[in-house]
């Protein structure tokens, strides 16, 4: 019966659909955009910039997701996670109703919608690993080069061969904008620590900058650059320590969602119980539950360490 009028729901959707002349991915960017607009009034504005009211959790990974796309360069895939996400999201509700399971339905739902996001949250962990290990070595040879011949522009330009993107490029424009645009390093400079979102990178650039007038200040670039291998062994150690915690939690998770199907060949009896009490619905709601809160506690808390001023 579930099945027959969840089949009737979709196709009436389907119909308002083409009647009205709308997609989907319409639907969706007006959802998300409805989702993430600002606070309607002042008073909710002023709260949320200075930190007195916190944004929802469904607001809070929408922007970070957007800031994460942003930031690697692929901003244009916004729309396809969001739309993903209330896939997903619908997945999830119609699972539930397919179980005839009520509890579950809102839990499955919301739980279902946060997973782009997350997988997101992991690729800019690898992200910043790649990045922070190409600007190791970049700003070491670029740094060494400089305490040399006392020359940005010549460090730069001889040590460009030794770069990977997307450090390559942002060097590269550097050299092009003081060579073909404009002369001013230090303007330069300023805009160029923009272009790259690492703490470490900004304070060299500052540094930089302070020796286009103080030459003697460079010997302060050395001490920054180091700040990458403290925080690549830091890194390490605590990947170290994070890997087997991570590997006991995924077994359990599979533990947790397994013992459900396998309850169907070890006891039925227990099984029906689980499946069609409202005692047994409610546990596996709440199963549910905590398989994706603790979820997102892992990912929060396993990302890797950034330097932070």
């Amino acid at each position: 019966m579930n099945s027959l009028m969840l089949a009737a729901f979709v196709g009436m959707a389907v119909g308002f659909l083409i009647l009205l002349r709308l997609s989907p991915m319409e639907i969706v960017e007006s959802v998300f955009r409805r989702l993430t607009a600002k606070p309607r009034s002042l008073k909710d504005d002023i709260n949320e910039t200075t930190k007195r009211k916190k944004k929802s959790a469904l607001r809070r990974e929408i922007d970070e997701t957007r800031n994460i796309l942003k930031m690697t360069g692929r901003e244009q895939k916004f729309p396809a996670v969001c739309a993903l996400s209330l896939l997903l999201f619908i997945s999830g509700a119609t699972v539930a109703i397919m179980l005839g399971n009520l509890f579950l339905m809102p839990v499955l739902a919301s739980g279902m919608m946060f997973v782009p996001f997350w997988y997101i949250k992991l690729t800019k962990s690898h992200y910043t690993k790649a990045i922070a290990g190409e600007l190791e070595t970049a700003l070491s040879i670029v740094t060494t080069a400089y305490l040399r011949n006392e020359d940005i522009q010549t460090a730069m330009k001889e040590n460009l061969g030794y770069l990977n993107p997307p450090v390559l490029s942002v060097f590269r424009d550097f050299l092009a904008r003081i060579q073909l645009v404009d002369p001013d390093v230090a303007a330069a400079l300023r805009d160029m620590k923009m272009m790259i979102d690492n703490e470490v990178f900004r304070e060299w650039c500052d540094g930089l900058a302070a020796c286009q007038y103080d030459r003697g200040l460079k010997t302060t670039l050395t001490p920054i650059v180091a700040k990458l291998s403290d925080m690549r062994i830091v890194n390490g150690e605590l990947e170290n320590l994070i890997t087997e915690p991570r590997k006991e939690f995924i077994i359990m998770q599979i533990l947790l969602v397994g013992n459900v199907p396998l309850m169907w060949f070890l006891n039925k009896g227990w099984f029906d119980t689980l499946m069609h009490t409202v005692v047994g619905q409610i546990i596996l709601a709440a199963s549910a539950a905590v398989l994706f809160v603790t979820t997102a506690f892992v990912i929060k808390l396993t990302q890797p360490i950034e330097y932070r001023r």
